[in-house]
């Protein structure tokens, strides 16, 4: 099982992919008698055709820029080419990689884990407000009126917690990817749901395992548990041909004709 489970991390992939989710699974391992958890990013590509494909899951070692060049490098390597646009969950380092190996990539910080993060500092009774405040800044129809929802949360919840609109403004270029685009576009790159879904059920599979051994055995599991649950996370993008004709409006020989 450990060979199929290279031979499928090394298959060749399609040239292009309109759009890139990236997001990390956590799992426990056990080593040297004490059991830690360990990350496991997921790297999932949506193809040109709106079918979902998971490009493969790397055990990670490290945190940082380091690791995720080798994981694009890799990508290259096996065929990958272009990418329009990247969701991502503000993984230290990701983006900065990401962009050196793909440099005309957009990448979209992914909305709801910003506001989710937002609203663990804020008190119970306060939190659908700031939410609604903070979904003013992700509806916004433009840049301009994202700035002023912007601050507007500022002016409202600082006195109370400033480290909201302080954690908006650090990240705001990669918040604000998603009002380059139109309607039919920002539906798919506002968050990273698309690739949470599969994470959703691999947590529900891992919940019943205890600690893995090793790493090849990390793989090996969420591998099977991918296999089990496929019907559920391959199940194409909504309405994609009218965000791929928007991306053709946009991008023209970037995007491929024979899709």
């Amino acid at each position: 099982m450990l060979e199929d489970v290279r031979l499928w991390q090394s298959r060749p992939l399609e040239t292009v992919y309109p759009l890139l989710y990236v997001d990390c699974v956590c799992v426990k391992s056990r080593h040297e008698g004490a059991v830690k958890t360990k990350a496991v990013s997921v790297a999932l590509g949506v193809t040109l055709t709106g079918e979902k494909e998971l490009f493969g899951l790397w055990v990670r070692a490290t945190e940082g820029a380091k690791f995720w060049l080798a994981v694009f490098t890799e990508l290259t390597q096996r065929g990958v080419t272009d990418c329009f646009v990247a969701c991502v969950d503000g993984l230290t380092g990701l983006p900065e990689a990401l962009e050196s190996i793909f440099p005309h990539t957009h990448v979209q910080c992914c909305i709801v884990h910003q506001v989710r993060q937002a609203l663990r500092s804020v008190v119970w009774k306060e939190r659908r407000a700031v939410a609604r405040d903070l979904r003013a800044i992700s509806s916004a129809a433009t840049l301009n009126e994202a700035e002023a929802a912007l601050e507007q949360v500022a002016q409202t919840w600082d006195a109370k917690d400033p480290t909201i609109s302080t954690r908006w403004r650090r990240d705001w270029d990669r918040l604000t990817v998603l009002l380059d685009y139109p309607p039919e576009i920002r539906t798919v790159i506002y968050t990273t749901n698309a690739i949470e879904s599969l994470n959703f059920s691999l947590r529900k599979i891992l919940k019943k395992r205890g600690a893995f051994p090793t790493d090849e055995a990390i793989l090996t599991g969420l591998y099977l548990g991918m296999q089990r649950i496929a019907k559920k996370w391959t199940v194409p993008i909504p309405e994609w041909k009218r965000a791929l004709n928007q991306f053709a409006m946009l991008l023209g020989d970037r995007v491929p004709t024979r899709a």
